[in-house]
């Protein structure tokens, strides 16, 4: 299993920005398929973005217009730039590191996560 460490989150008034990191350890991401989930209270873990490592990128429909993932191999890290935020983007917001076939949002692909890291959004 990869060990991930989630980072950058805290509370930001609406319409501002936030970028978040998730460092690996003893893995190096370009063997894995890395992605952003999030869970607010009394709602299920979504999945937002996922930097396949093969190339691909897919967003979520909610936040594709203002989410950014990105990856750096070099420092095993990988980032989710979330710009324009609004209060419902409140939530624990965790990565999460697969290596299947295939390469998603689904949550059970995944079998490594950080502990999260939270975002509030202030109105």
């Amino acid at each position: 299993q990869v060990q991930l460490v989630e980072s950058g989150g805290g509370t930001v008034q609406a319409g501002g920005s936030l970028r978040l990191s998730c460092a690996a350890s003893k893995h190096t991401y370009s063997n894995f398929d890395v992605g952003w989930f999030r869970q607010a209270p009394g709602k299920e873990r979504e999945g937002l973005a996922v930097a396949c490592r093969f190339g691909p990128i897919e967003y979520a429909d909610s936040v594709k217009d203002r989410f950014t993932i990105s990856k750096d191999n070099a420092v095993n890290t990988v980032y989710l730039q979330m710009n324009s935020l609004k209060p419902e983007d409140t939530a624990m917001y965790y990565c999460a590191a697969a290596n299947r076939d295939v390469c998603g949002l689904g949550r059970t692909l995944y079998g490594s996560w950080g502990q999260g890291t939270r975002v509030t959004v202030s109105s």
